[in-house]
């Protein structure tokens, strides 16, 4: 019973003890039963069984905030699907678990929603499942271990790695894993997940002092593309139709002024994928001054 309500079905005594082969007095028991074990200490947030008066049937009432909601399902499977990030197979899987934990009465909705875009999804070309290297990884950042990885780049050589994990990121397709290689310490690398072909643990271990932990929210905001290299701070014009989009595009951008339809912004941001960006943007942008960030 407890199952059936928890995927959302609305129940009455009288079918179920029919259904059953029991009395209504032993279904009012089971129910207590549930009551009881809700009201107890239970992950999942307060919980209980109510009588609905429209629908004469009983059903499971959860605090909102201790289950997502149809609205909220439906925002997730339409970034997941605007994403492109996983081949078809991982996609439908995470797709399918979502749409289940969607309350009952509104799971066909947002299956009907996503079909189309779930139908006519095209995944990335490299074709890898990543799910089990995305843990992975993780748990290397977490447990700061250094890693030992075989890397094959765009032109398909292969080279071998030792590096210090110390971020996963996800952007423009494709996931990230930004690490110290053991050689070089300046500056991170940052090497693109599914083109990661055999990775291994070392069991060798590194530690990093609090004040100097790699803020990957604070890396994040200042690369493009994710091109690193050294940081620069970049003063522009802009007299394109959205500097909203401009500050979206760059969160660490500020407007320094404005006359008429020009506006002056600075940001900053590592390596050249800021300068790609700007190019991309032709006559609106005119570049005034590039400096490097020292400290």
């Amino acid at each position: 019973i407890f199952d059936r309500l928890s995927q959302g079905e609305l129940i009455s005594k009288e079918g179920l003890a029919r259904e059953y082969g029991v009395t209504e007095k032993s279904i009012q028991r089971d129910i207590d039963d549930i009551r009881g074990y809700l009201a107890g200490d239970r992950e999942g947030g307060a919980a209980d069984i109510r009588y609905d008066r429209k629908a004469k049937r009983y059903r499971l009432w959860q605090e909102e905030s201790s289950r997502l909601t149809r609205k909220e399902i439906l925002a997730m499977a339409k970034i997941l699907l605007e994403s492109r990030a996983f081949e078809k197979e991982e996609l439908h899987t995470i797709l399918d678990k979502l749409i289940e934990a969607c309350p009952k009465e509104g799971r066909r909705a947002v299956e009907d929603m996503i079909r189309n875009e779930a139908f006519c999804y095209v995944p990335p070309q490299h074709g890898k499942k990543l799910l089990d290297a995305l843990w992975d990884i993780s748990l290397f950042i977490r447990n700061r271990e250094i890693i030992r990885f075989s890397y094959r780049r765009q032109d398909g050589a292969e080279r071998y790695h030792t590096a210090k994990p110390v971020a996963l990121l996800f952007s423009e397709f494709y996931f990230y894993l930004v690490a110290y290689k053991e050689e070089e310490t300046s500056f991170p690398t940052v090497f693109r997940v599914d083109r990661i072909e055999k990775m291994e643990q070392t069991g060798d271990h590194f530690q990093v002092p609090y004040k100097d932990r790699f803020k990957d929210g604070e890396f994040r905001k200042r690369v493009q593309f994710m091109y690193p290299g050294v940081l620069r701070r970049v003063t522009f014009t802009y007299c394109g139709p959205s500097v909203e989009a401009v500050l979206d595009r760059l969160p660490t951008a500020r407007i320094l002024s404005r006359k008429e339809n020009i506006y002056t912004l600075t940001a900053e941001a590592y390596g050249k994928g800021l300068d790609m960006w700007l190019g991309s943007q032709g006559k609106w942008v005119k570049v005034l001054k590039s400096e490097e960030i020292t400290s």
